[in-house]
């Protein structure tokens, strides 16, 4: 008896789809608990935007 070719890449797609799936609902599941930690605020984040001359040149050349 000879096994099919076709035998093994079904086997391999069906192992294939039973990983995605799995690793589907990991993601699921694990993304609101994610999204729901806290995240740390620093004093520098609220630093980041710095108006220098070259940007209000920028925006009197908008208003014109």
């Amino acid at each position: 008896m000879k096994k099919q070719a076709s035998d093994m890449g079904r086997r391999q797609m069906l192992k294939a789809l039973a990983l995605g799936s799995a690793a589907g609902a990991v993601a699921s599941v694990s993304a609101p608990a994610l999204a729901a930690s806290p995240k740390a605020t620093t004093e520098t984040s609220s630093n980041n935007y710095r108006e220098t001359e070259h940007i209000r040149n920028y925006y009197a050349s908008l208003s014109k």
